[in-house]
């Protein structure tokens, strides 16, 4: 997720430098990448719940603790 993270972080960065978009057009994308960052998230911990016990291991975490990940909201970052 932190790469995903970056290149959000990235491309709003690129936008703000290039400001070509008229405003609306600017908020309507910002909130495009935060809805996108949200399915990612929303996607990424449905996957995570279903994880096996030895690759969670592999990845340094426990059935609790994927667990709880795995019930947070995909506004909770």
């Amino acid at each position: 997720m932190a790469h995903t993270t970056a290149a959000h972080a990235s491309l709003l960065a690129y936008l703000d430098a290039h400001r070509t978009l008229t405003p609306s057009a600017n908020v309507a994308l910002r909130m495009a990448v935060v809805f996108h960052k949200w399915a990612v998230r929303q996607r990424t911990r449905r996957q995570l719940g279903m994880l096996d016990d030895h690759i969670l291991k592999d990845i340094g975490m426990d059935r609790r603790i994927a667990f709880t990940e795995a019930r947070r909201k995909f506004w909770q970052g």
